[in-house]
């Protein structure tokens, strides 16, 4: 008889990359990219900043008031997209998932659900 030598666990283990940063998102924007994977810009917002300003000078040459061009009609939001990132449509699938449990436990408001610090990081 044959004993079966096939591995009963699979251990994933994790290393961040140095470059690894983290980031707010107020927002995503994306959808099917042509190859059929799904493709998320996450972005901040802020007012956006005038392309240019101006300073009245007076008769003595001292500085004046500035002046900042604006349509007061228009209010000129800035997206600034720090990361994108594309999913196949498994992956889609799990990170969906996932997502939907960690928002439904935070909305859970009958679950004592904490989340804590431990040894290796933060944890639930």
């Amino acid at each position: 008889m044959e004993k079966d030598l096939s591995p009963i666990r699979i251990r994933y283990e994790y290393e961040q990359d140095p470059g690894t940063r983290v980031r707010y998102a107020h927002g995503v924007w994306g959808g099917i990219n042509p190859q059929g994977e799904v493709e998320l810009n996450f972005y901040t917002e802020s007012d956006k900043l005038p392309g240019h300003s101006e300073a009245i000078l007076s008769p003595d040459g001292t500085l004046g008031h500035e002046i900042v061009p604006h349509d007061e009609s228009l209010k000129l939001v800035s997206r600034h997209i720090h990361s994108r990132i594309i999913l196949n449509v498994h992956t889609a699938r799990a990170v969906l998932e996932w997502l939907e449990d960690k928002v439904n436990i935070l909305e859970d408001e009958s679950n004592d659900a904490r989340l804590f610090y431990g040894e290796s990081g933060l944890e639930q």
